[in-house]
């Protein structure tokens, strides 16, 4: 009989402990920010039949982030179902039925498998922001960053659930865009980062994993190399047109490092190696450019605001 019992009682914790390192199938997401990268994500990823949650602070940006994402949609149909226009508006139809929207994350965070961040490049208010959700996420909820610059381990160390906390960075366009950085902190444990690899599958993205490094792969590689092409300018060695084409025409890349900072914002490229300088001051990748800063001062960020290096009508 004591055998029996010993047994049991093995068999017992031997299940409970399968079962506390099995991974966690996510079915439920909820998206914190209805901005480009937001709205992207919470496409894709009711797109793949998850149950999405889209959150931001009024219905106002959640109409026009709704109305983006059914323009997305129709525009994936098109090609994907080009011939079949009766699947395709019924791959849209699916697509909405599966995301729904709130101005209050506190109240549809305890019941979700994974939340998601994509709100302003902050890290007050992204911290204040998970801090929060914190306390109303159910334990087994996993948090994910979308952020390209700031480190995922401190955003984490505001929560409780260092454990259950990655980085899960898109990019832009979502839908579009096939690559995820999948970031790993010192505190995230394996089953979390599994979990995390295999939504980014699940949604159609092919992930790649990073450990917590400034810029993870893409941005630490790309900001530099953008970086130099302003230097390589500033000292009159060449135009900035020359370097775009040479760029385009010599490495095969689809815009030159001018066209890419317009494209992304100046104001953004700026915060994030300002951000980096002060992490790094001796770091020369991530020296400041005077001629940067002086076109965001002037406030020409780029494509958005009609002039950044170049002009745009």
């Amino acid at each position: 009989m004591a055998f029996a019992t010993r047994h049991f009682v093995r068999a017992a914790s031997s299940a409970a402990a399968t079962a506390a390192a099995k991974k966690l199938i996510i079915k439920h997401v909820t998206v914190i920010g209805g901005g480009l990268m937001g709205a992207g994500i919470a496409q894709v990823a009711a797109a793949s039949g998850h149950t999405v949650v889209l959150v931001d602070q009024s219905a106002e940006i959640l109409k026009k982030s709704t109305k983006g994402i059914e323009e997305s949609l129709k525009r994936v149909t098109k090609k994907k179902f080009a011939d079949k226009p009766e699947a395709g508006a019924e791959f849209i139809e699916k697509t909405l039925k599966n995301l729904t929207t709130s101005t209050d994350a506190a109240a549809v965070v305890h019941s979700t498998d994974l939340v998601i961040e994509a709100i302003v490049e902050n890290l007050e208010v992204k911290t204040e922001l998970f801090k929060t959700l914190d306390k109303f996420a159910a334990d087994h909820t996993i948090f994910a960053s979308n952020t390209s610059s700031l480190q995922i381990t401190k955003l984490a160390n505001s929560t409780t659930r260092q454990d259950r906390f990655g980085g899960l960075h898109f990019f832009n366009p979502v839908p579009m865009m096939k690559l995820v950085e999948v970031i790993k902190t010192p505190m995230t444990s394996q089953k979390t980062f599994e979990s995390l690899v295999d939504f980014s599958k699940a949604v159609g993205k092919s992930p790649v994993s990073c450990k917590d490094t400034p810029g993870f792969i893409v941005n630490r590689l790309l900001v530099p190399y953008m970086l130099e092409a302003v230097r390589l300018f500033e000292r009159g060695d060449a135009s900035k047109e020359d370097i775009d084409v040479a760029m385009k025409l010599g490495a095969g890349y689809p815009m030159g490092p001018f066209e890419l900072l317009d494209y992304v914002g100046l104001d953004t490229s700026k915060y994030i190696i300002d951000g980096w300088h002060s992490l790094e001051p001796n770091n020369p990748l991530f020296a400041p450019s005077p001629l940067l800063n002086k076109l965001v001062e002037e406030k020409k960020l780029g494509k958005k605001t009609g002039e950044g290096f170049y002009k745009y009508k």
